[in-house]
C-alpha cells in the first residue's frame, strides 16, 4: 500500500522542487498535485508545463497518483448560473486531461455544494436540484474520463451534499459507471459520522483515501489536526479498509495551517501513516 502526500497541504503558489524534494526525504511514495485559479496547476497551464511537473516530480522518485482541485469552490458544479455550471466542467475536464498527462488514474471532484463558507461569493443550491445537476454533469465527464483511463472520485466535503454513506452509495450507483466513484477522506466525516461506517458501506465505490484528522470539540477548519490527535478511530478506520480489501494509496492532506515550516506536517504525520499501513496490514492477516 502507497502512501502520497497532497499539495492541498500547501498554499497553491508554492515552489514545487522545495516540496516535492522535501516530500520525498519525508519518505513518501507519491505526490497529489492540484489545480487552482492560478497557481502552478492551473486550467492555462500547458502541456509542456504540466509534463515538465510530472518529470519533477519522477527525478525527485515521487508517483502522481491523483490530482485534486482548489477551483470548484468558487465554480459551483451545480450553480444556478449556467456560465458558472459549465466554467466548473470545464475545470474538471482539464483535472482529467492534466492527470492523463500525469499518468494518475484518479482526480478529485467536489460533486457540488448546496451551501458552503468557503467560497467568496457562496449561493444556496436546493438540495434535490443539486442532486439532479451533479449527476447530469458527472454523466456528461464520465465519458471523458473513460477515454482518459481517469477515474472521476467525489470527495466528501463540507458542502452540505451527500450527507449520509446510503445516499452517496445510491447516487454513485445510479450514475452506474467504475468510472464514478468515491474519494474518501476520514477526517471530514468526523462532524456527521464515523468513517469506518461509510467505508464498509461504500466498500470497492471508494477510488481514493485521504487520511485527515478532525477533533469534534473543535469547530471550523481549525479543528484539523496532526494525524492521532483528533477523535478519527484509525483502528476502526484499518479494519474497514483492510474487510472491503482496500489496497490503492492512503494520501495525507493536511490544511495550510503551519504558519512556520509547513514542510513539518509531512514529516511529523508520516510515522502516523506509517503505523495506519501496519494495522491495516494486520487486519488482513487476522482476517
Amino acid at each position: 500500500m502507497k502512501k502520497g502526500f497532497s499539495m492541498f497541504s500547501f498554499s497553491p503558489d508554492t515552489e514545487l522542487g522545495w516540496a516535492f524534494g522535501h516530500i520525498k526525504k519525508a519518505g513518501y511514495d507519491g505526490v497529489e498535485p492540484i489545480l487552482s485559479e492560478d497557481g502552478y496547476l492551473n486550467c492555462a497551464t500547458s502541456e509542456k508545463e504540466v509534463l515538465a511537473i510530472g518529470r519533477m516530480a519522477a527525478e525527485n522518485g515521487l508517483e502522481i497518483p491523483s490530482v485534486g482541485v482548489w477551483s470548484l469552490w468558487e465554480n459551483n458544479l451545480v450553480s444556478d448560473d449556467a456560465a458558472i455550471r459549465q466554467k466548473a466542467f470545464d475545470i474538471v475536464r482539464r483535472q482529467i486531461e492534466f492527470a492523463h498527462l500525469l499518468g494518475a488514474d484518479s482526480i478529485l471532484v467536489v460533486p457540488g455544494y448546496v451551501g458552503c463558507d468557503f467560497a467568496s461569493k457562496p449561493e444556496r443550491i436546493r438540495y434535490d436540484v443539486a442532486y439532479e445537476r451533479s449527476q447530469q454533469q458527472l454523466l456528461k465527464l464520465e465519458p471523458y474520463a473513460r477515454q482518459a483511463g481517469v477515474k472521476i472520485a467525489i470527495e466528501n466535503v463540507w458542502n452540505r451534499f451527500l450527507l449520509s454513506p446510503l445516499e452517496t452509495t445510491r447516487f454513485i450507483d445510479e450514475i452506474g459507471s467504475d468510472y464514478v466513484g468515491v474519494y474518501f477522506d476520514v477526517g471530514n466525516i468526523v462532524y456527521i459520522g464515523y468513517p469506518d461506517h461509510w467505508i464498509e458501506i461504500l466498500g470497492p465505490r471508494i477510488k481514493k483515501i485521504h487520511l485527515s484528522d478532525y477533533r469534534a470539540g473543535q469547530a471550523g477548519l481549525g479543528a484539523f489536526v496532526d494525524l492521532m490527535a483528533g477523535d478519527v478511530d484509525f483502528c476502526a478506520v484499518a479494519k474497514a479498509l483492510a474487510a472491503i480489501h482496500y489496497d490503492d494509496w492512503l494520501t495525507l492532506e493536511m490544511l495550510p495551517n503551519y504558519k512556520q515550516f509547513p514542510e513539518i506536517s509531512m514529516f511529523s504525520d508520516k510515522f502516523a501513516m506509517d503505523k495506519i499501513v501496519q494495522l491495516i496490514q494486520a487486519e488482513k492477516c487476522n482476517g
